[in-house]
């Protein structure tokens, strides 16, 4: 039986709701020590994987065995309703998520034809590596290559986007009235977010905090600047207690 093993890397760049989706996705049993801490559900899923990887390896590994084992498959998230399997820089099958199916919602498919179906993502995905082992897995036809860093990096940025419910267009990030907040990338492997009001780049953590980052843009004052909309409108004295909250909030991201 084979699992889908997630990096480190990779956990720390998910959100905690999807952290939380792949943790019920792999049956993780591992305690949560505390469920509001990203780092914690990170931990269990860590542990457990661990736990799974040292059961599927043998004691005495058989040389001969190992010699004549088919390629090991690299499983892509290209985005939570959609996983590619790869065998030697090859498709092999993908996992898609059908939101019209009242219960077996997790397919599996091979030249755009549903193979199997079932409730959950990881018996679709012991079913792809069962008939990969034994050789009975349909040939996929297509010629097909992993998808590039980028196509990686946009699945990343799309799913953080869906989380906080924000919408990517071709010029940019946009929450749900339709305002433009900024944009986010990476390069060489550095995350940055660009924000609608500041039209430069900042480095940061990861994707999520990236994004995140995004939802503290205030829109409500179009191109007004921190002074234009409070120093000129009332002295620093008369501020209530939000606006000062919200310009320091704001003051600090441009200075940052």
């Amino acid at each position: 039986m084979t699992y889908i093993i997630y990096s480190q890397q990779q956990l720390q760049l998910k959100s905690i709701a999807r952290l939380k989706q792949i943790y019920s996705e792999i049956a993780c049993t591992v305690e949560v020590s505390d469920k509001r801490c990203k780092d914690s559900w990170i931990s269990a899923i860590a542990k457990y994987q661990a736990s799974k990887i040292q059961k599927l390896t043998p004691a005495a590994p058989d040389n001969q065995a190992q010699a004549v084992a088919p390629e090991p498959l690299t499983i892509v998230e290209i985005s939570f309703d959609l996983h590619e399997y790869y065998a030697d820089d090859k498709l092999i099958a993908s996992i898609s998520h059908d939101d019209n199916h009242l219960t077996q919602r997790w397919v599996v498919m091979i030249n755009d034809k549903e193979l199997f179906r079932a409730n959950t993502l990881m018996r679709c995905d012991r079913f792809i590596c069962t008939h990969y082992k034994d050789g009975s897995l349909p040939v996929q036809e297509k010629e097909a290559t992993p998808p590039t860093t980028e196509n990686q990096i946009m699945a990343h940025i799309f799913n953080e986007c869906q989380n906080c419910g924000f919408e990517i267009l071709d010029d940019g990030i946009y929450n749900n009235n339709g305002v433009k907040l900024g944009q986010v990338g990476c390069t060489n492997g550095n995350w940055w977010v660009k924000r609608r009001y500041s039209g430069q780049q900042q480095y940061s953590n990861s994707v999520y905090d990236a994004v995140r980052s995004l939802s503290m843009v205030d829109v409500s004052t179009d191109s007004k600047s921190i002074f234009d909309e409070y120093f000129l409108e009332q002295p620093l004295e008369q501020l209530t207690g939000d606006k000062l909250q919200r310009l320091l909030e704001r003051a600090e991201l441009v200075t940052a």
